[in-house]
């Protein structure tokens, strides 16, 4: 019986090639797995075509090594591939990791995973997106796609201060985005729901609800469920970014404990944010507005269709102990 491959993809801007190579081998030799075959993004190469010619090479599983930026690229063609997606987190945000709670800053531990973990299906949210001369294209996302401040802190946050202080560099662009207040009008449609008009500062939609530092964003938000959720922020001219920012700051609580539960049912959401849960989403804007994606800008769109692929990706995660998967 021919033994089993893998194919590992890594960004080595962000992962020692030569200590990731130590470590895989040493799992190939304890799993009795063959020698893996290697495929390295570059400069001109964001890991979407190392992780297609490592699809082309049919492995029995994919190690891919670096960022959300570099596992977003990967999963474009990964989707509906049914190869299962060991993950080694080298970013500064890791959303999606976490959200899965697999192992952070521990390469020999990720490595464990990816060839001994379980499989377990979640879905990928897939965008097309609009642009003003009618050129439309089609991406993977993990965690979020952003419209507004997420896409700005996304374009213009110092790569240098981000690798250093990690998610405290979007401090600037934040504050000088709720400063300045900047809103746009966009339409939107849910699902086969009717066109809604709005003015916003923000639109985020995830497949994934959890920021860094235990921020709750989407509380709603399920890794597998087939549905995609979205928040808008609308702060209008008033007290709005007061009320968004309490909100944010308890939606942990509210959504996640019984009493937190009773309270929310009791409080109404401020009109300033609004959540939303559909297996589409289109948006479109009378001005081009940017786009990121998973963290990686796309530049400015007139419209982008969301939509959810339902178990698109199958990802190895930590084995649950056999006393406690009996429950």
């Amino acid at each position: 019986m021919p033994r089993r491959k893998a194919a590992v993809v890594v960004n080595p801007a962000k992962v020692s090639v030569e200590t990731l190579r130590a470590a895989v081998a040493a799992e190939e030799a304890r799993s009795g797995w063959s020698a893996s075959e290697w495929f390295e993004t570059s400069a001109s190469d964001d890991g979407r075509s190392a992780a297609e010619d490592a699809v082309r090479s049919a492995p029995d599983l994919i190690v891919v090594a670096g960022g959300d930026g570099t596992l977003r690229a990967a999963a474009e063609a990964l989707v509906d591939s049914g190869i299962p997606l060991g993950l080694v987190p080298s970013g500064t945000g890791n959303l999606f990791a976490r959200e899965l709670s697999l192992p952070l800053n521990d390469l020999r531990a990720s490595i464990a995973t990816a060839f001994r973990g379980s499989d377990r299906p979640v879905d990928a949210g897939l965008a097309v997106l609009e642009r003003a001369d009618g050129r439309e294209s089609q991406h993977a996302f993990l965690v979020m796609a952003g419209i507004g401040l997420d896409a700005h802190m996304a374009g213009h946050t110092n790569e240098r201060l981000k690798k250093r202080i990690g998610w405290l560099a979007y401090s600037d662009p934040i504050a000088r985005s709720v400063f300045g207040n900047r809103q746009f009008d966009l339409n939107y449609r849910l699902d086969d729901r009717p066109e809604v008009s709005t003015r916003a500062h923000t639109v985020i939609v995830g497949n994934s609800g959890m920021l860094t530092g235990g921020l709750l964003l989407l509380p709603a938000a399920v890794i597998d469920d087939g549905r995609l959720d979205a928040v808008i922020f609308r702060p209008g001219r008033g007290s709005g970014w007061t009320n968004i920012g309490y909100r944010l700051a308890f939606n942990r609580m509210l959504h996640r404990t019984g009493f937190g539960r009773l309270v929310a049912s009791l409080t109404p959401t401020p009109r300033a944010i609004r959540w939303a849960q559909a297996s589409r989403m289109r948006v479109r804007f009378p001005e081009a507005q940017e786009i990121q994606l998973d963290g990686d800008t796309h530049g400015p769109v007139t419209a982008a269709s969301l939509s959810v692929r339902h178990h698109g990706l199958v990802v190895r995660v930590p084995r649950v102990p056999a006393a406690l998967d009996r429950g």
